[in-house]
């Protein structure tokens, strides 16, 4: 991009208008006084190949991507990060000068830098982790529990063929569990991370049976809608460690942020004020 451009970028799905992104990356380019435009995009399926070519013509250096072309984008891309193949998805794409599309996936990372900041003391070799989901937002989830060094993951989804899918993907310390027995294996779990809907505003409450969690237990929620769950509820009631969803959102955020405006941002109170309104 030429140097007298003022640098765009953007999240793009469909739809999109609930994105909490521009809320987000708007307040970091006003706090770090960047000139740079960040913007909500809807593109319908037939014109996402177009889309994503003339961008960068018009000044965009980069994208968020969200449902549900966070894998088709992965067809249209140059160059394509060893995490998001693995993880079978992209959510933040680079518009190189060179011309070519560069994706990669963030959401492992921002996952595991929320723990990290608002669960310092977690130990993920402690003992097995029950992850609730098979979506793309578990993929990534599993990637990095497992890059982590957590000994074993109890998968359980509503759909088990999806589960079972994980399980021929990532190996022999994923265990798949029936749907109707998830809330059987949290007693000795010391990680419990929710990667469904389930619990968000609009949808079906998570009605997992949740008395066999224990005391000191991390429980992560990834719905930030409403902020505390029923699971993070109970889960607080019962003396476990909880993490809501919003850092999550906030930290896959920061890679693409510095690649695309030059500037590595904060994940404070400040942003997080940002994008809870």
């Amino acid at each position: 991009m030429r140097p007298d451009r003022i640098p765009l970028a953007g999240v793009l799905g469909a739809p999109i208008a609930h994105s909490k992104s521009p809320r987000l990356h708007g307040h970091w380019l006003r706090t770090y006084g960047i000139q740079g435009h960040y913007i909500p995009m809807e593109v319908a399926p037939e014109k996402l190949a177009e889309a994503l070519r003339m961008l960068p013509e018009l000044g965009f250096v980069g994208l968020n991507v969200t449902i549900p072309y966070k894998e088709a984008v992965l067809e249209l891309a140059d160059l394509v990060t060893d995490r998001a193949t693995l993880i079978g998805a992209a959510n933040t794409l680079i518009f190189r000068a060179d011309g070519k599309i560069h994706a990669d996936n963030t959401d492992g990372y921002g996952f595991m830098e929320n723990l990290r900041q608002n669960a310092p003391d977690w130990q993920p070799a402690s003992g097995p982790a029950v992850v609730l989901g098979a979506g793309g937002a578990a993929r990534a989830v599993i990637v990095s529990l497992l890059d982590s060094g957590v000994p074993e993951i109890r998968l359980s989804n509503r759909t088990r063929i999806r589960a079972d899918k994980l399980r021929e993907d990532f190996g022999h310390r994923v265990r798949v569990v029936e749907w109707v027995q998830a809330g059987n294996v949290f007693e000795d779990a010391a990680t419990v991370v929710n990667t469904t809907s389930l619990g968000m505003v609009g949808k079906p409450e998570m009605r997992v049976p949740l008395d066999g969690l224990r005391a000191g237990t991390l429980v992560a929620d990834l719905v930030y809608t409403p902020l505390q769950t029923r699971l993070l509820r109970v889960a607080a009631d019962q003396g476990c460690q909880t993490v809501d969803g919003v850092g999550m959102l906030l930290h896959q955020a920061v890679p693409g942020f510095e690649r695309w405006f030059g500037h590595r941002p904060e994940v404070d109170a400040a942003a997080r004020a940002a994008v809870l309104g």
